[in-house]
């Protein structure tokens, strides 16, 4: 992983849960579950992303901040 954030997304029985979205270094090969399962294993349950999406690049503002709303937008739009 080069490099990933997590945003909240609604989820019907505990309220809002982890959803990750990963930048891979070049010539890696994850999956979605390799992720999941790394994170349960390092992480507290409830900090464990449900889902992973990966991306060529993570939006950035121009103080290289990630930004967190445009990854939601991406959310609503699947």
């Amino acid at each position: 992983v080069a490099e990933a954030a997590v945003i909240g997304v609604p989820d019907e029985r505990l309220g809002e849960v982890g959803k990750a979205f990963v930048v891979t270094l070049p010539g890696a090969a994850l999956d979605k579950k390799s992720v999941i399962d790394y994170t349960r294993e390092h992480l507290a349950n409830f900090k464990t992303p449900r889902s992973v999406v990966f991306l060529d690049a993570l939006p950035r503002n121009p103080g290289g901040k990630v930004v967190k709303t445009q990854l939601r937008s991406l959310t609503e739009r699947a």
